[in-house]
């Protein structure tokens, strides 16, 4: 796999896993678009790594309090995680939605799901979703406060993340919104959220790909280049989109979603109609 299509990926995997645009539309989409070589299953295994890494370096400090005090130990200084002391046992419920969904459909999701209209239509709908829950009042909810009924909703909201197009962070960022979380609060709990989902999505790639022979030689190094790329960028990325929604709205976003999606349509359309 040429470093130049490694790095170009881990980039987007960078940016878009992070902001609510869709990591998996852009992941398909651009091999696609510029007739790349499908990078297949041990390449995927590093962008999710790299993406695990992102969470972990940013969130470290927040994951020790929140491991701490949900085992009963007073670890940490966040005071708004401090008043939350459940938030692991909370976050575990949280999980186990995806858990289900990705076990039963985790084939189809990395298949026959993996098509231009089905991403397309994703992205405009979400985008919808998010402009609604933006639009509405937002709520002054912290930390602090986010209750067992939410990390319900947001779960249930991350278990559509399967559907390409539909992205993790913008279904549960706009499910947090509708919870009345503050924009701040309702990413930085999608942030913690998808961290479990993505551990078992490594676990999980990684025993295929043991299964199947392990790493090839020549996929050592681009798995390297990804992860390193993927995870430094990363946590940049979740940086910067934390300060942002302290003083910006998601428009932006769901302006890029619907244009893109619509674009993505049209050209499935167009491919289709040359070929036939």
């Amino acid at each position: 796999m040429p470093i130049y299509q490694v790095i170009v990926l881990a980039v987007v995997q960078a940016f878009t896993e992070f902001l609510p645009v869709s990591s998996t539309a852009h992941l398909v989409l651009i091999p696609w678009l510029f007739g790349w070589k499908d990078p297949g299953l041990t390449f995927d295994i590093a962008l999710h790594a790299g993406t695990l890494v992102a969470v972990l370096i940013y969130f470290f400090k927040d994951w020790i309090q929140i491991i701490g005090q949900g085992i009963g130990f007073n670890w940490g200084d966040d005071p708004q995680l401090r008043q939350n002391p459940g938030l692991l046992w909370l976050l575990a419920i949280a999980s186990v939605p995806i858990g289900i969904v990705g076990f039963l459909f985790d084939k189809q999701a990395d298949t026959t799901w993996r098509q231009p209209y089905l991403i397309g239509a994703m992205l405009v709908l979400v985008g919808i979703v998010l402009w609604i829950a933006d639009r509405r009042r937002i709520g002054d909810k912290s930390m602090s406060k986010v209750s067992w009924g939410d990390g319900i909703v947001v779960g249930i909201a991350q278990a559509f993340s399967v559907i390409p197009g539909v992205s993790r962070s913008g279904s549960t960022i706009g499910a947090g919104l509708f919870r009345d979380m503050n924009r701040e609060t309702a990413a930085r709990f999608s942030f913690l959220l998808s961290t479990p989902a993505i551990l078992a999505a490594v676990l999980k790639k990684a025993w295929d790909v043991h299964k199947e022979g392990g790493v090839p030689r020549d996929m050592q190094v681009p798995i390297v280049v990804g992860i390193v790329v993927t995870g430094l960028l990363g946590a940049l990325v979740i940086a910067f989109f934390l300060r942002y929604l302290r003083r910006s709205s998601l428009m932006p976003f769901v302006y890029y979603r619907i244009v893109f999606g619509i674009i993505v349509i049209a050209l499935a359309a167009f491919f289709r109609f040359t070929a036939g």
